[in-house]
C-alpha cells in the first residue's frame, strides 16, 4: 500500500516564493479604498457593456451544462 505522499508531485524546481513575498517584490499595495478599483471609462458605451455582460453570462451558463 502506498501513501499519499509517495502519489503527490514534486514541487518544481524553481525556488518557491510566497505570494507576500511577491507582492513585496512587485511594490504591489492593498487596494486602500473600492473607489481605487473604478474605471468609469471601461466600456466605451452602453452596449458595449451590455455586450460584454450578454457574453459573460452566456459563458457562465455553458459552463454550468
Amino acid at each position: 500500500m502506498s501513501s499519499n505522499a509517495e502519489s503527490m508531485p514534486e514541487w518544481p524546481t524553481a525556488e518557491h516564493v510566497p505570494a507576500a513575498e511577491l507582492a513585496r517584490r512587485q511594490g504591489v499595495r492593498p487596494v486602500a479604498s473600492v473607489d481605487d478599483l473604478a474605471r468609469p471609462d471601461l466600456f466605451e458605451s452602453d452596449d458595449e457593456l451590455d455586450d460584454f455582460l450578454a457574453d459573460l453570462y452566456a459563458s457562465r451558463r455553458a459552463g454550468a451544462a
